[in-house]
């Protein structure tokens, strides 16, 4: 297939490039003035890395940093690591990061990119569904503390964005499910032909071999992409991009970021959906398409009892929240979003008892 190119225009123009053997893309993505370069890696990618130090060896040095897999990546102390590399071999505001691997490493190689010097340039390329059609796009970078995700971060665009399906072949079928989770909410919020091919076929909307697979996470991109050229820093309508992460977030922070992300962001959907049903915005069969598209996806729609006290301490310390009051994004209509904010408590628990079990 030739290669796809989505364009991002906000504080920095970009393309997400998407397509197969895309090696040259990567050639071209690395600034021209850049001497040196830090691949931060997962440590499954370490073959990956190697392989892309060598094809720009003779123009630019390639150091390695291999970090921890998902979440544990994205904590300051790697950052620290990432930063210590960057000092010692001296890398100036004109030589780069790349981040290679799923979501998390590309908002920690973004994150140490956006603060190096107050900002080096960063090129991502994702490895994951999750990346590509989510944290690769759109220019937020973060890191975890101890009091919840992502409180730390910048907005700060990539110079390029390289999405190869062909790494996505040899995913595990877990992760690449997932990741499916964030294909689905751009479905749910504005491309509703998304939900119309996932319950169409959705073996064949998730074989990274098939055209549908392809054509699904263009379209998320695309999603993604325009939302964030219009509103970069979350000002305004970027902030539906959240649906079901308020919930989600909260989900992940209680299991100690053990759940991925796609799991937790997938529940936190459904309770959207009820909660939007309750204030009498969606009607019963679009609660109902949240449960079967998920489902077929085989990801959570439910999370225990007993857990709301800590859900909702969670959810009040999460950036979305504003003066401690917390905000939804709901459906008004699959395809069409509102925002909600403040809602009564009794609302809240009513809606999570539809998913508790």
């Amino acid at each position: 297939m030739s290669p796809v190119r989505i364009p991002v225009r906000n504080a920095g123009e970009y393309d997400v490039v998407v397509g197969r053997d895309l090696g040259a893309e990567i050639d071209a993505a690395v600034p021209a003035g850049a001497k040196k370069a830090l691949l931060i890696h997962q440590p499954v990618q370490t073959r990956r890395a190697e392989a892309i130090r060598e094809r720009l060896a003779g123009r630019v040095e390639v150091l390695l940093a291999e970090v921890p897999d998902a979440e544990d990546a994205k904590r300051i102390e790697v950052a620290a690591f990432c930063w210590g590399i960057l000092g010692q071999a001296e890398f100036t505001r004109t030589d780069a990061v790349i981040g290679l691997g799923g979501g998390a490493v590309t908002d920690l190689a973004g994150f140490v990119a956006a603060t190096w010097l107050r900002g080096v340039p960063f090129v991502s390329l994702p490895t994951s569904v999750l990346g590509m059609v989510d944290a690769a796009v759109g220019g937020k970078t973060g890191i975890n503390t101890t009091e919840g995700k992502n409180l730390v971060g910048t907005f700060t665009a990539p110079v390029a964005v390289i999405a190869d399906l062909e790494v996505l072949e040899t995913l595990p079928r877990n992760d690449l499910l997932s990741g499916f989770a964030e294909v689905a909410k751009c479905g749910f919020i504005v491309d509703t032909t998304i939900l119309d091919r996932l319950t169409a076929d959705v073996d064949a909307a998730t074989d990274p071999a098939s055209p549908v697979f392809a054509e699904l996470v263009e379209r998320a991109i695309r999603v993604k992409a325009e939302v964030v050229s219009e509103d970069f820093t979350e000002s305004g309508r970027r902030e539906i991009l959240n649906y079901g992460h308020t919930l989600g977030h909260a989900i992940e922070y209680m299991e100690r970021y053990r759940w991925r992300h796609g799991g937790a962001v997938a529940v936190g959907m459904v309770f959207a959906a009820e909660l939007a049903r309750l204030v009498g915005r969606l009607d019963d069969d679009g609660v109902q398409l949240h449960r079967e598209v998920l489902e077929s996806l085989s990801l959570p729609t439910t999370y225990p009892a007993g857990r709301w006290e800590g859900l909702t301490t969670a959810m009040r310390r999460d950036k979305k929240s504003r003066a401690g009051m917390l905000r939804f994004v709901l459906l008004d209509g699959i395809g069409r979003t509102s925002i909600l904010n403040g809602p009564e408590d009794h609302l809240l628990f009513t809606a999570y008892s539809e998913i508790a079990e």
